[in-house]
C-alpha cells in the first residue's frame, strides 16, 4: 500500500468495457510528510476520493481485489481517504 494525493481527473469515453462506470483519477505518489515520490499514476475509484483528497493506493493484483474489479484490466486502485497521517 502507498499513501497518495489526487491531482486531477482522467475521462476516457473509448475504454475496455471492465472499466465502463469507473472514475479514474491522477494520483501522486507521496510519503508520509506529502512531499512528491512519483507523478501521475492512474488509479481507480473505489470509494468516492476527489482532488486534493490524501488516500491509500494498492497497486498489482491487489488493485484487483478491490469491490468489483476482480475481472477488470486494473494495476492501481484508490481503496481508502485518509483523515490524518502520523509519525512518531
Amino acid at each position: 500500500m502507498h499513501l497518495g494525493k489526487v491531482a486531477g481527473t482522467v475521462t476516457a469515453t473509448a475504454k475496455d468495457a471492465r472499466l465502463v462506470g469507473t472514475k479514474l483519477l491522477v494520483t501522486d505518489l507521496v510519503d508520509s510528510k506529502g512531499s512528491l515520490i512519483d507523478p501521475a499514476r492512474v488509479a481507480v475509484d473505489t470509494c468516492g476520493a476527489g482532488v486534493g483528497d490524501m488516500v491509500l493506493v494498492v497497486s498489482g493484483s491487489a488493485a484487483r481485489m478491490a469491490t468489483g474489479l476482480s475481472t477488470a484490466p486494473v494495476d492501481m486502485a484508490i481503496i481508502a481517504v485518509i483523515d490524518r497521517v502520523s509519525t512518531t
